[in-house]
């Protein structure tokens, strides 16, 4: 399993667009052929951070998520949205267990 973990940080004045489109790539992403889980939030500590969690259950899944066009339209978009550098990390998982609290 492949797992990623991003963090975009956002002009303020964008942030409603970039949620949107966020919220679309989500959606979409998690019909994906491969995708386990694909996530997005805000950062607690700076609102203007969104975070994505995804899982993959391989690289051509992985590759196939980022050849698709709500992928692609996120891409265009970010040079406008971005705040800074983003930080994107790729885990590669050889197993998970479920932990009970």
């Amino acid at each position: 399993m492949i797992v990623l973990h991003a963090s975009f940080p956002i002009e303020p004045d964008r942030l409603d667009e970039a949620l949107d489109i966020a919220e679309t790539l989500v959606e979409e992403s998690n019909e994906e052929d491969g995708t386990i889980d694909y996530r997005a939030a805000t950062d607690i500590q700076d609102g203007n951070v969104i975070r994505f969690f995804e899982q993959y259950e391989d690289a051509e899944a992985l590759e196939a998520h980022t050849d698709s066009e709500h992928f692609q339209r996120l891409e265009a978009a970010l040079p406008d949205l971005l705040a800074g550098e983003p930080e994107v990390y790729q885990f590669e998982v050889d197993s998970v267990t479920e932990l009970e609290l």
